[in-house]
C-alpha cells in the first residue's frame, strides 16, 4: 500500500498543478467594486425612487397604496393636503412622510406595481451596505428624483397638471 502511495503521489500532485495552470490562464472575473460596477441588468430591483414631475411637483399624491400592498409592511405614507401656497404634488394631498425600512424590504416591487401614478420605481442603485441598522430607514428626501437644473433656480409653479390626466390606464 505505501509502495502504491508513493509511485502515484507524484501523478495526483501532477493533476492538481495542472488543474490550477489551467484555471490560472483564464480571465480574472473580480472587479475593482468601488471604482468600477458591473452593470445591471434593465429590470433589477435596487433602491426605491420617488419621481417627480417635469415642472417639479412629485408624483405621489399620499394614496398609500403602496403602503397596503406591501407584503412586509415596510412603508409607511402620512398624507398631507395641498394648499394653494404650499403646492408639492398635483392632487388634493401629497405625502408628507414617505419612509420606507430597507432592512425589512424584500425587493418583490409590489409597491411600485400598485402606484397608479407611477411615483415610485426601484432603480438600478444596489449599494445597499452600511454600518449602523438606522441609516436603512429611507426618507422621501433621500428617495426624490433631484430638480432638474433649470427648476434648481426657479420657484415652483403653481399650476400643476391635471391629477385625472395622470393616473395609470389598467
Amino acid at each position: 500500500m505505501a509502495l502504491r502511495e508513493i509511485l502515484l503521489g507524484p501523478i495526483y500532485i501532477a493533476r492538481a498543478l495542472a488543474t490550477t495552470f489551467k484555471h490560472n490562464t483564464k480571465p480574472i472575473v473580480t472587479i475593482e467594486y468601488p471604482e468600477r460596477q458591473k452593470p445591471v441588468p434593465p429590470r433589477e430591483r435596487g433602491r426605491h425612487i420617488l419621481h417627480r414631475y417635469a415642472n417639479g411637483l412629485e408624483k405621489c399624491v399620499g394614496c398609500e397604496l403602496c403602503a397596503i400592498a406591501c407584503p412586509v409592511g415596510c412603508i409607511v405614507v402620512e398624507a398631507a393636503e395641498n394648499t394653494p401656497e404650499h403646492r408639492v404634488s398635483p392632487g388634493e394631498r401629497y405625502a408628507k412622510r414617505y419612509e420606507i425600512n430597507l432592512l425589512r424590504c424584500i425587493y418583490c416591487g409590489m409597491c411600485e406595481e400598485a402606484c397608479p401614478y407611477d411615483a415610485i420605481t426601484m432603480g438600478p442603485r444596489y449599494d445597499l451596505a452600511d454600518d449602523h441598522p438606522d441609516k436603512f430607514i429611507a426618507v422621501k428626501e433621500d428617495m426624490l428624483e433631484p430638480l432638474s437644473a433649470s427648476l434648481q433656480d426657479t420657484a415652483r409653479p403653481s399650476g400643476a397638471p391635471s391629477a385625472q390626466a395622470v393616473p395609470r390606464k389598467w
